[in-house]
This record gives structure tokens, C-alpha cells and sequence, in this order.
């Protein structure tokens, strides 16, 4: 197999859910295991594992668009309200 690079990270955790989350997470530290430890892929993979663990307690990626003031009625009802950058607390 090739050396792995960052659009074969960016490959499984592009379509990332929280659903699937820690299968994707597993996925893209088995791609990189081989590499050193200060490679730059393996770096940036762990990363992107970080953001998937995150996910795994969210509800979305939330990465492009406004996010919804919590003044909107209704707010309170939505208790899945939680992006990877603010996931819920473990």
C-alpha cells in the first residue's frame, strides 16, 4: 500500500456523522499506524481522530454555515443541539 496522505484522511473523515464516528476514528489511526510519530499525515490524522471523537458526543460537524442563537424559540427543546467544537459533556 502507498504512504498515506492527507486527502486519504480527508477521504473517511469528509462524510463523518456522529453516528459513525468512532468506526471512521478507528479507521483513520489504522490508516496511519505504520507512519513515525512526528510524521506530518499521522499528525494531521490525529487531529482529525480528535474532531471525530468530539463528534461522537454531538450532533453535527456544524463546520460551514451561522449556528442558531440560543434565543430562538423553541431552543430549549432541542437537546441535540451539539456541534463537534461544543460537543455534550462525556
Amino acid at each position: 500500500m502507498a504512504e498515506p496522505t492527507r486527502d486519504d484522511v480527508d477521504a473517511i473523515v469528509g462524510p463523518a456523522t456522529p453516528h459513525f464516528a468512532y468506526q471512521l476514528r478507528a479507521r483513520v489511526l489504522e490508516l496511519v499506524e505504520d507512519l513515525p510519530e512526528n510524521h506530518e499525515v499521522r499528525r494531521y490524522a490525529e487531529e482529525k481522530a480528535e474532531l471525530l471523537d468530539r463528534l461522537g458526543y454531538a450532533s453535527s460537524k456544524a463546520e460551514e454555515g451561522q449556528r442558531e442563537p440560543a434565543t430562538r424559540p423553541g431552543w430549549a427543546q432541542m437537546p441535540s443541539s451539539a456541534p463537534a467544537d461544543e460537543p455534550l459533556r462525556r
